[in-house]
């Protein structure tokens, strides 16, 4: 990509993974390396054979070194080296009597017999007031509707009514237009909503 030349560098290359590590100089250009990856993944395999760059890490911007030219730089990737893990020490006793003495200080946390009491009476009332404002569907009768069906069957029904009057209506204007005399039936006045 010729808008990058100049703008990234190569700083690692790790042969086991094929993971190569760059550097760009400013947070847009590392946002444009990111979109841009699988791109670059292929030109860099295209550019040195046998590198098979497998992955980019890109890392934090930084300002690039003045070099003649971005084309004498070497463009073969040079192996780094495997890098040691990193070994856990042992705390140091001061440390551990610290822990050890924060969670003597802080005991665990106990519940309250008289706040737990209070919770469960709130949640008796609560269980009861929803119980009246929401019957159970076991104490109607099984033939008979529930308030919401009840609702959605009334707009269903005036709809199929206002449709009806919608379709008279339109075949007696077709019938006029075609210049034939047709008396509508007499609908009953709709509802409005407020």
């Amino acid at each position: 990509m010729p808008e990058l030349v100049g703008r990234i560098q190569g700083v690692a290359f790790d042969v086991d993974t094929g993971r190569l590590d760059v550097v760009p100089d400013a947070p847009a250009v590392g946002t444009k390396l990111r979109w841009s990856a699988p791109k670059l993944i292929a030109a860099a395999n295209e550019t040195v054979p046998g590198a098979n760059v497998r992955a980019l890490h890109i890392l934090a911007p930084a300002p690039m070194k003045a070099s003649s030219s971005p084309a004498a730089a070497d463009t073969t990737p040079q192996p780094t080296t495997p890098a040691v893990p990193v070994e856990r020490r042992t705390p140091p006793d001061g440390y551990r009597r610290a822990i050890e003495a924060h969670r003597q200080a802080a005991p665990p946390s106990q519940v309250d017999p008289t706040i737990a009491q209070a919770v469960e009476r709130q949640n008796a009332v609560m269980r009861e007031l929803s119980q009246r404002a929401f019957p159970e569907a076991e104490q109607r009768a099984d033939d008979q509707p529930g308030p919401t069906d009840t609702g959605v069957q009334q707009r269903r029904r005036e709809f199929a009514a206002t449709e009806t009057a919608a379709l008279l209506r339109a075949r007696a204007e077709r019938a006029h237009r075609a210049g034939a005399a047709v008396l509508l039936p007499r609908a009953a006045p709709l509802r409005t909503s407020a």
